[in-house]
């Protein structure tokens, strides 16, 4: 069913989940602009209390100061477009190479080149997805932007498979599939023309959800110190730094926190938003 036939105004969860999105992008390309404090900077004169504590929020800064006195709006943004710049690439890699495979095993159903392919997707799914990638990313060197995001997306990919392999299963059933085969259509012209078409809607709703977990994990990693160094800002190392200061300076963890919240929670409801609106079943 095309997306028009569902009114964005009864998809509530579209609705919210695509303007928390929004909010999101938006905070991340002008906050550090609208904070006007350098986010790496220690401000020894404005962000100490004369306890020697972070301030908290002010007009000076609207959201406090962290344990090293740096603005914690400014890093929180940083931290969002790190956030989203990992989240968005690592869920690329995984869409493109979990629908790749998907569709590869589902059209070659009970052959060869099937069996193998979804052996190394059940072995790969036998270790939790989280512990598999901090387990790669403390074999690493040094870690980088783009090792998080290859080590995200190279790993987040097997669930991908297994729902377009069954999608295309279903597609390949089909009688206009047997027609074309019939009429001597290629493989490749049946699945440019008609598997890859079909399977676009359900990889759209899976990549909505999965850019939701790669944030998560990219702040699950930095939280345990297997993500970006510092000073670089990421919410889950900010989450660590607040730990300490959770008494007397809340503001320190409650502002990642509640970002990565925020963050999850809209792309979840824009994945379940996709997935309501391409519903053929709804009328």
């Amino acid at each position: 069913m095309p997306i028009a036939r569902t009114p964005m105004r009864r998809n509530w969860t579209m609705t919210v989940g695509l303007a928390l999105v929004m909010v999101l992008v938006v905070f991340a390309i002008l906050g550090p602009f609208v904070s006007g404090h350098d986010p790496y900077a220690s401000d020894f004169e404005h962000g100490m209390t004369a306890a020697k504590f972070p301030v908290g929020p002010s007009a000076r800064f609207w959201l406090g100061t962290d344990r090293l006195f740096r603005d914690e709006l400014s890093r929180l943004a940083l931290g969002a477009r790190t956030s989203l710049f990992i989240g968005l690439s690592a869920t690329t890699v995984a869409t493109a190479l979990g629908g790749l495979v998907g569709v590869l095993a589902g059209w070659y159903e009970g052959r060869l080149l099937d069996a193998v392919l979804m052996r190394i997707v059940d072995v790969g799914l036998a270790f939790p997805f989280l512990l598999l990638i901090m387990a790669i990313a403390a074999s690493l060197d040094r870690t980088t932007p783009g090792t998080i995001l290859l080590t995200l997306g190279l790993t987040g990919w097997l669930g991908t498979a297994r729902i377009i392999r069954a999608k295309t299963m279903q597609i390949r059933a089909l009688d206009y599939i047997t027609a074309g085969r019939a009429l001597g259509e290629t493989t490749w012209g049946l699945l440019r023309r008609h598997v890859l078409p079909n399977v676009a809607g359900p990889l759209l709703i899976v990549a909505s959800c999965s850019v939701a977990q790669m944030i998560l994990a990219e702040s699950v990693l930095s939280f345990l110190g297997g993500g970006l160094a510092p000073p670089t800002p990421t919410w889950g190392h900010m989450l660590f730094e607040g730990q300490d200061y959770f008494s007397t300076a809340p503001w320190i963890s409650l502002a990642p926190g509640l970002a990565i919240m925020a963050s999850v929670l809209g792309f979840n409801l824009l994945g379940e938003g996709l997935r309501d609106a391409l519903d053929p079943r709804k009328d």
